[in-house]
C-alpha cells in the first residue's frame, strides 16, 4: 500500500479502499490504451503519468496496449513514435499489447452473444439507425432486423467476416434495451465492415469491433485492474459494465473502470483530430513541429521529461475539466532547465564592438563557468578578441538613469571579461549603428583579482568574439494561438485564433564550443533563454529552437491587456 505521508488523489483513493476490502495487492495492473491515430500531446502525457505513476507506487504492471480497431485511420508510424514518447517521458511497459492480438477472441464471444440472443446483424443504413434511436428525450424504436433469428444472423456475420459485403450494409448490435435512458445502451454496435489493410493483420478481417466492445474484453483478457479513462467515458461505463457481465467467469479479474477529467492546456488544442488538420494544411511542418502541444514536438523545442512529469504531477487528476494555462508547463521547463541546461553566450540581434585600444591580432581564452547551479562548478574557455558582436539592445547612445547596459561615457562589464567604456558610434548612410568603439581597463580581467577587476559597475553584457564566432539558424517560437482557449467557442473555427506570428528565424552567432553540439542538446543562452539543437542542425549549419524566455513575457502581455 502506499505511505499514508502522501495526500492520495481520488482514483489512488480508490486503489486503496480495493486493497482494503480485500483485492489482492499482486492482482493490481494498469494499462495506457492509446490509439494509433496521430501523434501523442501533452494532454496524453498526463494519462502516461497516472498509470505509469500508479505502477511504480504499487510496484505493479502497466502494459501498453493499442486500440487498433480503425485501420482506416491507423499508421505503423504512429504506433512507432507512441513508443517512442512514452519511453521518452521515462517509462517502461510490461508487455506490448494490441487490440488486434483479441480480434479472434473477439469474434468468437461475438458469435456466443448471437447464439444467446445478445446481439443481432442490423442492415439499415446508418442514417435510419440514427433516427430510430431517438434523442435523450425520446425512446428509439426497434430496428426492424432486431428480431432476426440465431441462424440468420449467424450466416450473416460470417459472410461479413468473410468480405461478402460492401461497407455500410451490415453492422453487428447489441441487444440492450432502445429505451434506455443511457443512449449508448441504445443496441449499440459492436462491429463494422471495413475493407481496409490493418498495420498488423494485413487483410485477414474484413470486420472490425468498435472502441466500447474491443475496450473493457481486452482489458478482461489482460487482467487489467482499474482501467483509468477521461471523464467523457463516464457514460460509457454502463455498457463497458454491460459488456464484461455477458463474458465474467468470477475466477478472474473483473476490471473497473474509472473517469478522470482532461487537462487543456491554454493556447493549444489538444485534440488529435484538430491537431492533422494544422499537419494536413500546412500550418505548421509536422506532427513534431515545435510549436504543437505533441510530446514530440514539445521534445524536439527543448523541453525535458523531467519537466513534463513535475508538469503532470503538479496539476494532478480531478473530476473537473479545467483549462490549465500554458506558462505553468513553462514554468517547469525553465526550472528543470534552469539546473541542468549550461549557460553559453549567444548574440541574436548583433552589432559589432571594437575595442579600440586591444592589441590587433591579439586574443585570449577566458574561464567562463557552465553552470552556477551545478555543486561542483565546471569551467570551460571562450575566446576573447578585439572585435565582438554584442545585442544591439544592449547600446543605447543616449540613454536615461535606468538603462544600465552599454552607453557613451558609461562603463559595462563584458561577461568573464573586462569593464569596457563607450567612446563613439559609425554609422550608415541611413543612420543606423554599424559599429560601437570602446576601450578597455587592461587591469579589469575578470577573476584576476586585481583592484581594478573588483570594481563595481552597474551592468553586465554577453558578447561573442568575431573571428570566432559560429553562425547559427535560430528559430523563435511563439504560443502557436493567440486565443487562451481556441477550441472553446463551437461556433468559431479554432484556426482563426492561429498566430501568424508564431514562428521567426533569424541569423544569430553562438560560442565555438557550441560547434559540436547534438540534436536536443540543452543551453542557456544567457540573458536570452533557453535553446534546443534542432534535428535539422548539421556540422555545417547549426539550428536552434527557443524552448523557453528566462520569464514569463506573456503574463506581463496579458496583464497590460
Amino acid at each position: 500500500m502506499m505511505s499514508e505521508e502522501k495526500s492520495l488523489n481520488f482514483i489512488e483513493q480508490i486503489i486503496e479502499e480495493d486493497l482494503k476490502n480485500g483485492f489482492a495487492k499482486d492482482k493490481l495492473r494498469f494499462r495506457f490504451p492509446p490509439e494509433p491515430n496521430g501523434y501523442l500531446h501533452v494532454g496524453h502525457a498526463s494519462s502516461i503519468c497516472l498509470n505509469f505513476g500508479l505502477g511504480i507506487d504499487y510496484q505493479s504492471p502497466v502494459n501498453l496496449r493499442f486500440d487498433d480497431t480503425n485501420p482506416a485511420k491507423e499508421e505503423q508510424e504512429f504506433v512507432d513514435a507512441i513508443k517512442r514518447d512514452v519511453q521518452w517521458l521515462g517509462y517502461q511497459w510490461a508487455e506490448e499489447r494490441y487490440a488486434s492480438d483479441y480480434f479472434q477472441e473477439l469474434y468468437d464471444w461475438a458469435v456466443e452473444f448471437i447464439k444467446k440472443d445478445k446481439a443481432y446483424i442490423d442492415s439499415q443504413s446508418s442514417e435510419e439507425m440514427a433516427k430510430q434511436k431517438g434523442t435523450p428525450t425520446q425512446v428509439g424504436t426497434n430496428s426492424p432486423y432486431r428480431n432476426r433469428s440465431v441462424e440468420e444472423n449467424l450466416d450473416l456475420f460470417e459472410r461479413m467476416k468473410n468480405g461478402e459485403f460492401p461497407e455500410g450494409t451490415h453492422v453487428l448490435r447489441a441487444k440492450i434495451d432502445m429505451a434506455s435512458t443511457n443512449m449508448l445502451m441504445r443496441d449499440p454496435l459492436m462491429y463494422r465492415i471495413l475493407h481496409k489493410h490493418h498495420h498488423r493483420t494485413g487483410d485477414n478481417w474484413c470486420i472490425y469491433p468498435m472502441y466500447d466492445w474491443a475496450h473493457g474484453e481486452s482489458d478482461y483478457i489482460e487482467g487489467i485492474s482499474h482501467s483509468l479513462c477521461t471523464l467523457e467515458f463516464l457514460p460509457h461505463r454502463e455498457l463497458y459494465d454491460w459488456f464484461l457481465d455477458q463474458i465474467y467467469d468470477s475466477t478472474k479479474v473483473r476490471p473497473k473502470q474509472r473517469e478522470f477529467a482532461r487537462r487543456n492546456l491554454s493556447h493549444t488544442v489538444v485534440s488529435k483530430r484538430k491537431l492533422l488538420q494544422l499537419v494536413q494544411e500546412k500550418h505548421v511542418t509536422s506532427w513534431d513541429d515545435p510549436r504543437m502541444s505533441t510530446i514530440s514536438g514539445m521534445r524536439r523545442r527543448g523541453y525535458t521529461p523531467t519537466s513534463i512529469r513535475n508538469f503532470a504531477n503538479t496539476i494532478g487528476i480531478a473530476k473537473r475539466t479545467n483549462l490549465i494555462d500554458v506558462s505553468l508547463l513553462e514554468f517547469c521547463v525553465r526550472e528543470d532547465l534552469n539546473k541542468t541546461a549550461p549557460r553559453v553566450m549567444a548574440v541574436l540581434n548583433p552589432v559589432k564592438l571594437v575595442i579600440t585600444n586591444y592589441p590587433d591580432g591579439q586574443e585570449e581564452w577566458l574561464d567562463a563557468e557552465n553552470n552556477p547551479e551545478e555543486e561542483i562548478l565546471t569551467y570551460r574557455k571562450v575566446p576573447f578578441s578585439k572585435e565582438l558582436y554584442i545585442e544591439r539592445e544592449d547600446f543605447q547612445e543616449e540613454a536615461n538613469k535606468k538603462f544600465f547596459r552599454l552607453t557613451l561615457g558609461t562603463e559595462v562589464r563584458l561577461k568573464n571579461a573586462y569593464i569596457i567604456k563607450g567612446e563613439n558610434v559609425i554609422k550608415d548612410v541611413d543612420g543606423n549603428i554599424t559599429e560601437i568603439h570602446a576601450t578597455y581597463d587592461v587591469d579589469s580581467k575578470s577573476g584576476s583579482g586585481t583592484e581594478a577587476s573588483q570594481r563595481k559597475v552597474k551592468g553586465t553584457i554577453h558578447w561573442v568574439s568575431v573571428p570566432h564566432a559560429v553562425q547559427a539558424e535560430v528559430r523563435i517560437y511563439d504560443r502557436l494561438f493567440t486565443h487562451e482557449n481556441p477550441d472553446g467557442d463551437k461556433e468559431v473555427d479554432f484556426k482563426e485564433y492561429i498566430n501568424p506570428n508564431s514562428l521567426e528565424v533569424i541569423t544569430g552567432y553562438v560560442e565555438p564550443n557550441l560547434q559540436t553540439a547534438q540534436p536536443e542538446d540543452k543551453f542557456q543562452f544567457q540573458r536570452l533563454g533557453y535553446f534546443c539543437v534542432d534535428k535539422d542542425s548539421s556540422a555545417e549549419k547549426l539550428v536552434f529552437n527557443k524552448t523557453v524566455g528566462l520569464r514569463d513575457t506573456w503574463a506581463k502581455v496579458e496583464a497590460k491587456e
